[in-house]
């Protein structure tokens, strides 16, 4: 029998199938929560950008794992010899989950991708004339570590938050071999726009420089392959956070040419990272274990281990269809509403971006929505500017003059007029039935039919309703 075609009902049911697999999968999916009128409701989380909830089969790992945690590397024990053993391996799943070649690409794990790129920045090797081009619309955890290493040049963005590839064109053609890196994010954290990361290194290493792709918001939602190191489109450096795909257990990941991490010393020194120290000198372990100083989280790299696995074994390009479709279904659902100002171009449909999307609601502050969907709704959002201040400054058309006065009251302790979005971020296991929530609660709150009254804490710019002392938050 043939297959149907796209959009078919014999479609749509495979699809809400394999979805509600998912939906089996997560830790504290139906997890009921109490709202301002007392009512007790399913938990909606569109907070994914931020977290995502575990998956049943990392926890398992985990839990299966712990009666045989023990130190790694060095210990004669049996507990150790596990751990060591489930240590390394979890290395070697990393690397396969980017397709990365690990006799020519190490895997160190750290914290998370802001430790994994500042890491990176303290160990490239950056000549005093070198430039490292960036964009505007990176993760401040993009930026900010290589600003103390090179001069920075950012391509510039659309007014929609395109990245503009003719400026990432004419400044490789300026600076040339002067171009010691590029450094992207795979997936925007505020607009879900996904970039051509494959397109960008082969420009990059046209001109001798190497590409870094953030892939916090990537990983997750798209494959990542990484490609051959002589492949011009080879990806040279991948960060991600275990946090962001299903395995918050406090780690993330580093891939990348293993001759960058040995010359030179690495920034954390001490236990793990040596051979041989005498009064004198020093001999650095061999690689990822230089890197990777003090005793690891190797209960965070098991986890991570599991999520690669799962996400593998799950067929990312199902992952990929459904989340494009509900990221479509949001854009429309929000689109239609006369009051919401959705940020990003508008002709882009859920398969150019990850589930992530930014708005506002006109004359109510980003907020102060923010809490009234927790409060009273059960659903979970974030608002501000996602670390990611200048390309949302870029986004809402806010002039230098406006940032320079907001930024003297932010300094002088009044936090309430920071400009800023709504954001909601979906995961593999969401469904329309968050969507229509959200959008019915965004009808009440511009309606001005919320129920509660909110107060602002000029000190954070956050709100919360009248009478919440966060006794209640504190006893669970």
């Amino acid at each position: 029998m043939p297959a149907p075609p796209p959009g078919s009902d014999s479609d749509t049911v495979g699809l809400r199938n394999e979805t509600n697999l998912w939906r089996t999968r997560i830790v504290g999916l139906d997890q009921r929560m109490p709202v301002l009128n007392g009512r007790m409701l399913r938990y909606v989380n569109l907070d994914n950008a931020a977290s995502t909830p575990p998956l049943r089969s990392v926890v398992e790992a985990v839990n299966s794992f712990l009666p045989y945690y023990s130190s790694v590397h060095r210990g004669a024990g049996f507990k150790s010899r596990v751990s060591t053993a489930a240590y390394d391996e979890a290395h070697d799943t990393i690397a396969a989950f980017v397709g990365a070649d690990r006799s020519r690409n190490t895997v160190i794990f750290g914290k998370n991708t802001t430790e994994a790129i500042n890491k990176l920045a303290y160990r490239f090797p950056v000549a005093d004339t070198s430039v490292v081009l960036s964009t505007e619309m990176e993760h401040h955890s993009n930026d900010l570590p290589w600003r103390a290493r090179a001069r920075v040049v950012r391509a510039r963005v659309t007014d929609t938050g395109q990245l503009d590839e003719d400026d990432v064109d004419r400044l490789l053609a300026a600076y040339g071999r002067r171009v010691a890196l590029l450094t992207v994010s795979g997936a925007s954290n505020v607009t879900g726009l996904v970039q051509p990361i494959h397109r960008l290194a082969r420009k990059a290493h046209a001109v001798g420089a190497k590409i870094l792709v953030d892939a916090a918001q990537l990983a997750p939602h798209r494959r990542i392959d990484v490609k051959p190191d002589d492949d011009p489109e080879h990806l040279d450096y991948v960060a991600m956070s275990a946090h962001k795909m299903y395995a918050p257990f406090g780690t993330g990941a580093l891939i990348g040419d293993r001759e960058t991490f040995l010359n030179g010393a690495p920034e954390y020194q001490g236990g793990g990272t040596v051979e041989i120290v005498s009064a004198d000198d020093v001999h650095w372990a061999e690689l990822p274990d230089r890197e990777e100083a003090g005793t690891p989280n190797v209960i965070g790299a098991v986890a991570m281990a599991a999520a690669a696995k799962a996400l593998m074994a799950a067929d990312m390009a199902g992952i990929t269809r459904h989340e494009s479709a509900l990221t479509t279904y949001a854009l429309e659902r929000l689109r239609s509403l006369p009051a919401v100002t959705v940020y990003g171009p508008s002709d882009l449909g859920g398969g150019d971006r990850v589930g992530v999307i930014a708005f506002n609601l006109r004359g109510v502050h980003h907020a102060l929505v923010a809490a009234i969907l927790a409060y009273e709704a059960g659903i979970g959002v974030r608002s501000g500017c996602f670390c990611a201040q200048p390309y949302v400054m870029r986004l809402l058309q806010i002039t230098r003059s406006d940032q320079a006065r907001w930024h003297r009251e932010y300094l002088a302790g009044d936090r309430s007029q920071k400009p800023g979005m709504v954001r909601i971020s979906l995961g593999a296991y969401n469904v329309r039935e968050d969507i229509d929530g959200l959008v019915a609660m965004l009808q009440r709150i511009a309606a001005n039919q919320y129920e509660g009254r909110y107060i602002e804490g000029p000190e954070h710019g956050n709100y919360r309703a009248a009478g919440d002392t966060g006794a209640l938050v504190r006893c669970v």
